[in-house]
């Protein structure tokens, strides 16, 4: 599709609905757009809280919202990552580690599915799935090649 690395990034958290399966796609396609696709994917993913909190108190509903803890540890890393340049060599060594472990996430989520799965969910929530995702990955190409999303 000859997109840019920024472009690319960009497209998977936006058309890509699972983290770790953005990380490892952008991740394959190169490092700039590893870098994209995790902060927009991680930014977005940070809405979830104030957009669960308003709903819930737009509808006053008692839901007990769920943290994703995996944010707070990403802030929790960008912070000290910020307070402590020093400790550079530190952090490059925790990058590599998380980046095994992405991979392991990403082949232990491939194979947790299986036909019996998804014969058990049936074939029209799988269809409904495929189709939207194949819209939302068309749209969201669309935008980014004709620039009306980001670049």
């Amino acid at each position: 599709m000859h997109l840019s690395q920024t472009q690319f990034g960009l497209w998977a958290a936006m058309a890509i609905h699972d983290t770790s399966s953005v990380v490892g796609a952008g991740l394959k396609y190169g490092q700039a757009a590893l870098i994209v696709a995790t902060t927009v994917k991680l930014v977005r993913t940070l809405w979830i809280v104030p957009v669960a909190m308003a709903t819930a108190i737009l509808f006053r509903t008692r839901a007990r919202v769920q943290w994703p803890w995996f944010v707070l540890l990403f802030l929790v890393a960008a912070w000290l990552s910020v307070e402590w340049p020093s400790a550079k060599p530190a952090w490059t060594a925790i990058t590599q580690v998380a980046k095994s472990g992405f991979a392991v996430t990403l082949f232990l989520i491939g194979s947790g599915l299986s036909r019996k799965a998804i014969g058990t969910i049936g074939w029209r929530p799988m269809a409904l799935g495929v189709l939207l995702w194949l819209m939302v990955s068309s749209v969201t190409l669309l935008c980014i090649r004709a620039k009306w999303i980001g670049l």
